[in-house]
């Protein structure tokens, strides 16, 4: 190896007495090139190929709009609503839903999201389809990788006596194993009782 540099600066040398000076060694450095291609433990820059994080990714960050993420899970739950309420009991009570029971529902929900994360936050979502029939279910937030519920929005058909009919609008959480009945308010209907909720053709 000591015969090989050498033998390469003598070259170096001899050639630029040749040419007086015309060729330098810069010239030659194709012949270091040359020579790194032969031994590999020469010249040779190693590569990384993971690919660079981006400037969101290096700093740790993923971009979520916790405002867009609630606000979407609003506009489904007012959606869910009403596709419960269905075509005889939506144009009776839609209008005092919406002033007085849907502004509760969305404090309730934002009440909520204040107690998670970003990262835990962005796991939930709502269910798609609100119950038929007398049942209750309104609408759920759950988490989408335990499959558990966190919050359930539930509608219930009292008929206090000699009171009429009224639709019962509550909440219950996971805190509690979903045992409390929260209130979030009343509407009446009337004497008679109500039809049932939007048969499961109608939400599918």
């Amino acid at each position: 190896m000591k015969t090989a540099t050498w033998f390469r600066k003598s070259l170096v040398i001899l050639v630029s007495v040749l040419t007086f000076g015309l060729v330098t060694p810069t010239d030659l450095a194709w012949l270091a090139d040359a020579d790194s291609l032969k031994d590999p433990k020469k010249g040779v820059v190693q590569e990384d190929h993971t690919p660079f994080p981006s400037a969101q990714e290096s700093s740790g960050f993923n971009h979520f709009d916790r405002d867009n993420f609630l606000s979407d899970i609003l506009d489904k739950a007012e959606e869910s609503a009403y596709v419960k309420f269905g075509e005889k009991i939506n144009p009776k009570i839609g209008d005092e839903f919406k002033m007085i029971i849907l502004p509760k529902i969305e404090e309730t929900v934002n009440d909520m999201a204040n107690q998670f994360p970003d990262e835990k936050l962005q796991q939930l979502t709502i269910t798609e389809r609100p119950s038929a029939g007398r049942s209750e279910k309104i609408f759920h937030i759950y988490d989408s990788i335990s499959g558990n519920d966190v919050i359930r929005f539930h509608v219930r058909q009292e008929n206090p006596p000699l009171e009429g009919y009224w639709f019962n609008f509550h909440y219950h959480t996971y805190h509690d194993s979903f045992a409390t009945h929260y209130d979030i308010g009343k509407i009446y209907w009337d004497k008679n009782t109500p039809p049932k909720w939007t048969n499961q053709d109608r939400i599918s």
